[in-house]
């Protein structure tokens, strides 16, 4: 499906809500009583109700997540995609919350030394933001590399993480 085409499938024929989060709104889209996207917005949108008991749910266990009081999500999830890119995106379901890898040691969990481009390119077509957390993935020299949200909002969720299982150093703010 082309990529404008697909926006608007899930702009306006999607139920959806939108959700105000510290670092911007997030389109969260739900299909066939799954949450099928989670994206998040360069422009800022009105926070909406939740219109069904899945979308309730959601937004309660982001409302947790982003006060530090969640670190999995339990409601139910898919995600169009092949078959390779359902194995990457479940292989980042296991990264522990509050720690990273990289994308080599991910290439290697999934005994697919020679595939970090393609794994690399999987996760950046990750459609469900914090949920599926390609956040935790990062350079093998450290940097916070490919991140589709935008690399300011990769290094405030591990900042945010970090905080939360009180390891690393964090930002004083003044």
């Amino acid at each position: 499906m082309k990529k404008w085409l697909m926006h608007f499938y899930y702009l306006y024929l999607m139920p959806f809500t939108y959700y105000k989060t510290p670092v911007g709104t997030c389109q969260i889209t739900e299909e066939d009583g799954f949450i099928t996207r989670v994206h998040i917005l360069d422009e800022e949108h009105n926070p909406t109700e939740a219109e069904t008991s899945l979308m309730k749910q959601v937004l309660t266990e982001f409302d947790e997540y982003f006060a530090g009081t969640r670190r999995t999500f339990t409601f139910p999830i898919k995600q169009g995609g092949s078959d390779f890119q359902q194995l990457v995106w479940q292989e980042l379901l296991n990264i522990d919350y509050g720690k990273t890898i990289t994308y080599s040691q991910q290439s290697n969990l999934m005994k697919n030394p020679l595939a970090i481009r393609a794994i690399a390119a999987a996760n950046g077509k990750n459609n469900l933001w914090v949920v599926v957390p390609c956040h935790r993935v990062i350079g093998s020299n450290g940097s916070l590399t490919g991140y589709a949200g935008g690399i300011w909002r990769k290094k405030w969720l591990l900042d945010h993480e970090a905080r939360v299982i009180g390891v690393g150093q964090t930002k004083l703010e003044l």
